[in-house]
């Protein structure tokens, strides 16, 4: 097992790498294995840090003055538990507003895997919409 600081300094180098828009350096944050998924989105699964080259380029590109903000971290061995908030303005003038968490296996200080519970920020619906809205019947036309 690796120094129990090495997770958190594996996602505060992801973080670092995203604040600075240096590609490279997002990529060598992951082991060349790396394997990301999305348990709320399970078509998202992917495999590779080439695909994490692909994402981020991606995402720099279309939402150039995003800053990444690590509001807290939690260690358990070789995996960290991390809160995150990702905003910025996307090139068409939308906002661009993520939060959440990811729990994430380190192997040394890179990461090897991901559960990524990251999600659009929604700001004025409220509970009640929420709550109708997720118990609504569906829509079966």
């Amino acid at each position: 097992m690796t120094d129990l600081a090495s997770p958190v300094i594996a996602v505060e180098r992801l973080r670092d790498a995203i604040n600075s828009h240096d590609l490279e350096a997002m990529v060598a944050c992951f082991t060349s294995e790396y394997e990301s998924s999305f348990p709320a989105h399970p078509d998202r699964a992917f495999q590779g840090s080439e695909q994490v080259r692909t994402n981020w380029a991606r995402i720099f590109d279309g939402v150039p003055d995003l800053t990444a903000a690590l509001l807290g971290a939690s260690v358990q061995g070789d995996t960290v538990w991390a809160e995150w908030e990702w905003k910025g303005m996307r090139r068409d003038g939308v906002p661009f507003h993520q939060r959440g968490v990811t729990i994430q296996g380190t192997s040394g200080d890179q990461l090897a895997w991901a559960r990524l519970y990251m999600e659009p920020v929604e700001v004025g619906r409220g509970v009640d919409a929420s709550v109708r809205e997720a118990l609504a019947p569906a829509d079966r036309s």
